[in-house]
């Protein structure tokens, strides 16, 4: 509503466009995508937006406003055939001219500027920080509220509250902050199953014990838990003790209420509130989106399981699929820590050492230098000839070790030695043409060289 105030107020100091229904004038057509680009900031050198996500969303609004329209004028009892005809012929316009004059080049800004932003996660400090506070004062707000019932330490309490479980529990914040009163005080408390608790292990039993938990709707429609350890669970049974004696309607249906009213308290209000006043170095990482970023994305580095990976989206509320689509390392941070490793390897020619390992197993000092440029004609042939060439020449010995192949060995495990006076001498006399003009020799007489070692 606020977004077409300011697009009608912005179209009125063009002269054409004074109200509404002059948005579906056709031959308003022009002035509606200009007063849309004016709102939007659109710039016509870099031709990009200032705000492209307005863009996009003026042109969802537009339409709706044509439907809402056309219904009152087919309900009108006067003629409005004449309107009609100029709606349907601005929608015609809309479908095929929006793309090409507003949407495309919003949804390419959108993407730019996508690019190159840093994708910032809580730093843990800042939330350890966090959770000290929140404890602190929520053991001073209870102590205030049992003191001296009212609806300023009632609310306080609240807020501590709800920021304290949308933070431990990783929720988003509108789930918790419509949590229904019910959910609490109809919450199953009874003991886990008897012979479930034979498959938990004893610290996962204790687990059970001391945690209470609750579920909420959450996304979609989607049934989510939230966990409550024994301080949040004081702190929410004195917000039900005191809910009348301070203020709240008994027919506010929500248990973060706000006093004296119907709605209910803003968990992004809440959230940001604790983290200026916990002194955090990076506050604005402190959002109910980025925590839950955060566990999910560092939890990739657990190694989880398939099924304990399907555990950990379902409390937070995730389709998998999404989950393993969008809750991960960062790109950047890949790129730079994995795949950097292989075009490292690209450059010093030792792409091979590495043949049959992960991206993990991968150790290579990005500083190291090639000690020896190869002739730009080499084949990689060559080069796995030539080291298995050295290879063999090296584990020929009077006892000839048998070399391992097993997936599970590891290069560079292999006792050293130097070369025997009979494998030197076979090499200066059958290779010496090649040493001297600095040529790698071919399979036929690297297997020549070999055979005259094991003669000797």
């Amino acid at each position: 509503m606020r977004e077409i105030g300011r697009l009608v107020q912005q179209s009125r100091t063009g002269g054409k466009l004074k109200k509404i229904k002059d948005f579906y004038v056709p031959s308003n057509f022009n002035f509606v995508i200009e007063a849309v680009k004016s709102v939007a900031g659109f710039d016509e050198e870099k031709n990009t937006y200032k705000t492209p996500s307005l863009a996009l969303k003026l042109g969802h609004s537009l339409k709706k406003i044509a439907d809402i329209l056309e219904c009152e004028a087919q309900m009108a009892e006067s003629d409005n055939e004449e309107f009609l005809n100029n709606l349907n012929r601005t929608r015609g316009l809309f479908d095929k001219k929006w793309d090409v004059c507003v949407s495309s080049r919003a949804l390419q800004t959108l993407k730019e500027v996508k690019w190159n932003t840093p994708q910032l996660l809580p730093f843990t400090e800042d939330v350890k920080n966090m959770h000290m506070h929140l404890e602190k004062c929520r053991e001073e707000c209870q102590k205030n509220l049992k003191n001296n019932p009212h609806k300023k330490t009632w609310t306080k309490l609240a807020i501590v509250t709800l920021a304290e479980v949308i933070l431990f529990n990783r929720r988003r914040e509108g789930e918790v902050s419509k949590m229904p009163l019910g959910a609490f005080t109809l919450r199953d408390s009874s003991d886990v199953h008897s012979d479930v608790a034979l498959g938990l292990t004893e610290l996962e039993q204790k687990l059970c014990q001391h945690f209470q938990r609750i579920e909420i709707r959450g996304k979609r429609n989607r049934k989510v838990p939230i966990l409550l350890t024994p301080d949040m669970l004081s702190s929410m049974e004195a917000l039900v003790a005191h809910r009348r004696t301070c203020g709240v309607p008994d027919d506010n249906p929500y248990f973060f209420a706000r006093a004296e009213a119907e709605s209910h308290l803003r968990g992004s209000d809440a959230i940001r509130q604790m983290a200026k006043e916990c002194g955090a170095k990076h506050p604005e990482t402190l959002s109910s989106t980025k925590l839950r970023k955060q566990v999910s994305t560092l939890s990739t580095v657990l190694n989880l399981k398939d099924n304990e990976m399907d555990t950990l989206a379902n409390f937070l509320g995730h389709d998998i699929r999404v989950h393993r689509q969008y809750y991960r390392l960062p790109e950047g941070t890949l790129e730079l820590a994995k795949v950097s490793k292989v075009l490292i390897a690209l450059e010093q020619g030792r792409l091979s050492d590495y043949k049959g390992m992960s991206l993990d197993e991968i150790q290579i000092d990005p500083s190291e230098q090639v000690l020896e440029a190869v002739d730009s004609d080499l084949s990689e042939t060559e080069v796995g000839l030539d080291s298995s060439f050295c290879s063999s020449a090296s584990s020929s010995s009077k006892k000839r070790q048998p070399v391992e192949t097993g997936g599970d060995s590891k290069r560079g495990t292999s006792k050293k030695r130097s070369w025997s006076p009979g494998e030197i001498r076979a090499v200066e006399k059958t290779l010496n043409c090649f040493i001297e003009s600095g040529k790698v020799p071919g399979k036929s007489e690297c297997n020549a060289c070999i055979k005259a070692s094991q003669r000797r």
